[in-house]
């Protein structure tokens, strides 16, 4: 379970980037969460998972986030992302287990195991010594979602993972997500495309800096509700 309440961060602005978000999702699912361009979506994942200063009250499973972070796991934007840092792509996978490892431990052959076995799941294995730099955007995507299998995580944040990649690459990780779904994981994820929502997602956070519509994506991703999020940009196709 995920509950959020009174949600608030600012960046020093006279208008919070998100303001008094409120909601609660019970059970494990995929979430979209859209809204137009500036609407603070990426900064309600950051406010969560507390990468930036914010105001409320966030707890998973009723815990805080100190008691249950290394079963969170997060993908940040690519752009975000160094690329062209000297590590391989099987170096990088093994970055998820490092939450759960004590401090000075190396990777046993087993761990190694665990990670050759994510790689092969997401496509990926045959690149396992190439550096990162030397991957396609839908490749180090997939990288990305194999960091975070290898993680085995609870709570999946994903923050625009579709932009830029192939259609190979995005039909390799959405059948990954609803495979991580049905284990019993809660996947939160940043999304533009409106054409997809409704094959990609259980329910639907719709935002503009405050919390517009939540529900399952059959009832809430309406006519109605589009309009109140995106405005005159849905019109223009500008979001």
């Amino acid at each position: 379970m995920l509950t959020v309440q009174n949600l608030t961060v600012s960046y020093g602005g006279s208008r919070p980037a998100v303001e008094d978000v409120s909601f609660e999702i019970k059970k494990p699912a995929l979430i979209g969460i859209l809204g137009p361009n500036g609407a603070g979506k990426s900064t309600l994942i950051k406010g969560i998972l507390k990468l930036v200063s914010s105001k409320g009250t966030v707890l998973f499973n009723q815990q805080p986030f100190s008691k249950i972070q290394r079963e969170i796991a997060y993908v940040e934007q690519k752009s975000a992302i160094d690329d062209t840092f000297p590590i391989t792509v099987r170096e990088c996978v093994s970055l998820g287990l490092y939450p759960k490892m004590s401090w000075f431990k190396k990777i046993s052959k087993a761990q190694w195991e665990q990670v050759d076995a994510a790689l092969e799941k997401v496509n990926m294995l045959s690149y396992k010594n190439n550096q990162i730099g030397e991957l396609s955007g839908g490749q180090f995507q997939r990288v990305l979602i194999a960091r975070t299998l290898v993680q085995q995580a609870k709570f999946i944040f994903l923050d625009e993972p579709f932009v830029g990649i192939d259609a190979t690459s995005e039909q390799v990780i959405m059948s990954l997500l609803r495979e991580l779904r049905d284990e019993g994981k809660m996947v939160l994820i940043v999304h533009h495309d409106l054409s997809k929502v409704d094959n990609y997602f259980d329910e639907i956070l719709m935002m503009d800096q405050h919390l517009i519509a939540k529900g399952p994506t059959k009832e809430t991703f309406t006519k109605e509700q589009l309009a109140k999020t995106y405005g005159a940009a849905l019109g223009l196709g500008v979001l």
